[in-house]
């Protein structure tokens, strides 16, 4: 039998490579960005991390009931992933104050369309899609973080003349952080046997994939 995390990355990998080869993360991955694009560039993401934990707990909440095995294993799973995310929206604060942008500037700031668009779909899903959506929220993000936080942090720092992870630590730590979380993630992925709950998977990662990069080309 097929694990569905194989199946979901050959579903997904036109979106993965749609995201890897869109013109704008080639140029930010090789050559950094310009402090300003880098600037909307975190103010976007921290709209996005400070909703990570709050999809999380949405999806957790609408899973079945304990003697739901499979939903069961999503449900703790999400609990760990929200333990470990929690505050991480603070790196990104301290990031941007490290390059001149203020935290009440930042937590003041509106979140542009794209931005809104993977918001309010990862808070949709969870609640009328179906619960482990969340887990293709996940996914994508952590595929971004643990192959591109890398390389693309060490393209800012270069760029920007920055010193060590001052003014990357969020990008920089998610690159390492998150090769384990997908770890994590394929075990839990792999639990998931209820076809509905497997295309609300899917789906999510596409949608996700999608935003994401319209996020990045949009700063």
């Amino acid at each position: 039998m097929t694990m569905f995390f194989a199946d979901l990355v050959g579903r997904t990998d036109e979106d993965r490579r749609a995201f890897e080869t869109h013109p704008v993360v080639l140029d930010a991955v090789a050559h950094g960005m310009t402090l300003e694009r880098y600037r909307a560039l975190l103010l976007e993401l921290y709209h996005v991390v400070w909703h990570f934990n709050p999809v999380c707990a949405a999806a957790a909440s609408r899973m079945g009931t304990p003697a739901l095995e499979p939903q069961q294993a999503v449900r703790h799973f999400l609990y760990e992933h929200m333990h470990e995310e929690t505050g991480h929206e603070t790196w990104v604060l301290n990031d941007l104050e490290a390059i001149g942008v203020p935290p009440a500037t930042a937590r003041a700031h509106g979140p542009n369309v794209h931005t809104l668009s993977l918001n309010g779909y990862n808070y949709w899903a969870a609640d009328r899609r179906h619960p482990c959506s969340a887990l293709g929220m996940l996914y994508a993000l952590e595929v971004v973080a643990s192959v591109y936080g890398g390389p693309f942090a060490a393209a800012i720092r270069e760029a920007l003349l920055l010193d060590g992870d001052h003014g990357v630590s969020f990008i920089a730590s998610h690159a390492t952080m998150d090769a384990k979380h997908m770890a994590d993630l394929r075990q839990v992925l792999n639990q998931v046997r209820d076809e509905a709950a497997q295309a609300a998977i899917v789906e999510s990662v596409r949608v996700n994939f999608h935003h994401f990069t319209r996020i990045v080309e949009g700063v």
